[in-house]
């Protein structure tokens, strides 16, 4: 196990935590993680685009012009595919872009992120997440002091004060440890925790 030490906002030492060996030192098995990252990103995506066809594009009733004698193509309706402003022919229509996959998988992949962020050295562990007047700016200069500008902040659960504080940094994540995903994990540059986040954690890991 990897012994880590826990900081408070000053950056000052506090105490250690051992972190698990089985979470945080995994194989980093990248083809995973990419597959988590399309499995997460698909589950986003609205689906809503839609075009018409020639049976939905209004108009068409009449023959656009005569059979024959024109010296054009035979036409039977302006809303054909073939001409200016008739339907789309397998044009995108709504669908469902999620897929499943496996719970073992999904831990594997959220192992192999923790693991990949513990050998950049890039995983804090702070003594807690509070915040007394949840102002924003005081939460960016501590971040700024951490070298954590462009982090996920894990906590147990959420602390109110400090979802408020949060928000408006477009630089930060923060939520319970319960909802931590491959894809912030490898978006963002680090990943701040507090100790008791990481046995939640470890737990949706798949460690018991």
């Amino acid at each position: 196990m990897a012994t880590v030490d826990i900081v408070n906002w000053d950056k000052k030492k506090v105490g250690s935590v051992d972190l698990n060996s089985q979470v945080f030192e995994a194989p980093v098995k990248k083809d995973i993680m990419h597959q988590i990252v399309r499995w997460q990103l698909a589950a986003r995506r609205q689906g809503t685009h839609a075009t018409k066809t020639r049976s939905e594009v209004s108009g068409g009733g009449k023959k656009p012009f005569r059979q024959k004698g024109t010296g054009n193509a035979r036409q039977g309706s302006n809303r054909s595919p073939l001409m200016p402003g008739g339907g789309i022919t397998f044009g995108p229509q709504p669908r469902n872009y999620e897929f499943s996959v496996p719970k073992k998988v999904r831990q594997v992949g959220l192992k192999s992120a923790l693991s990949h962020l513990m050998k950049e050295g890039k995983i804090l562990v702070v003594e807690d997440m509070q915040s007394e007047k949840g102002k924003t700016k005081d939460l960016a200069q501590k971040l700024n002091s951490l070298g954590a500008v462009k982090s996920v902040l894990v906590d147990a659960q959420e602390n109110d004060l400090f979802k408020r504080a949060s928000r408006n940094i477009p630089t930060v994540r923060y939520y319970p440890a319960q909802a931590v995903n491959v894809y912030d994990l490898l978006k963002y540059e680090c990943l701040v925790v507090t100790p008791k986040s990481l046995e939640v954690i470890e737990k949706k890991c798949g460690v018991k």
